[in-house]
């Protein structure tokens, strides 16, 4: 694996080995001892899988609170979308910076999250599929937002017009820093 830092201080675009082969192909999504070595601490408490009908479909900005924030590795098993994640923490040097990456089923690529950073994504492609590996477990009383379009980010979405934003994700209270 490699670990390529991203924008976020603490986030890491992954890039995976793939080997090949007349069967197809395979690699390794996650491994301990590698993420170790490159810094990040990160223990598996749960796995999420997220359909996605319709392109141009936006899902966040999520994160969950102190006292229980989650790490996240996100990938995508099929399509394609734009991953963005947002710094929320005070104390960070990216504190209130966006980045966004585009996953695919194509690439063997996928991003770590570090805690306190909102994730979101746009869906590129009908029929997306993206898996989540958190280092937390849901805690409902926690779990939080920001506006996936508030200003105080500037975050730069593809040019697709949304189509489907949930009621929760429309109405989430614009950013107070």
């Amino acid at each position: 694996m490699k670990f390529h830092k991203l924008p976020i201080d603490g986030a890491y675009l992954i890039e995976a080995e793939v080997f090949k082969d007349e069967r197809g192909s395979f690699y390794r999504q996650f491994c301990k001892k590698e993420f170790k070595e490159a810094g990040i601490d990160f223990e598996i408490c749960q796995c999420n899988v997220s359909t996605n009908a319709k392109r141009g479909t936006i899902r966040g900005m999520h994160y969950q609170k102190e006292p229980y924030p989650e790490k996240k590795i996100v990938s995508v098993t099929k399509g394609r979308i734009f991953d963005v994640i947002v710094d929320l923490r005070k104390d960070s040097p990216t504190y209130l910076k966006w980045t966004g990456i585009e996953l695919s089923e194509d690439k063997a690529e996928y991003i770590y999250i570090p805690p306190m950073v909102a994730h979101g994504f746009q869906v590129l492609e009908d029929d997306s599929t993206v898996f989540y590996q958190l280092g937390e477990y849901f805690k409902e009383d926690c779990y939080s937002g920001v506006r996936w379009n508030d200003k105080a980010f500037g975050i730069e979405w593809k040019d697709i017009k949304p189509v489907i934003i949930n009621e929760r994700d429309q109405n989430y209270k614009l950013f107070e820093p």
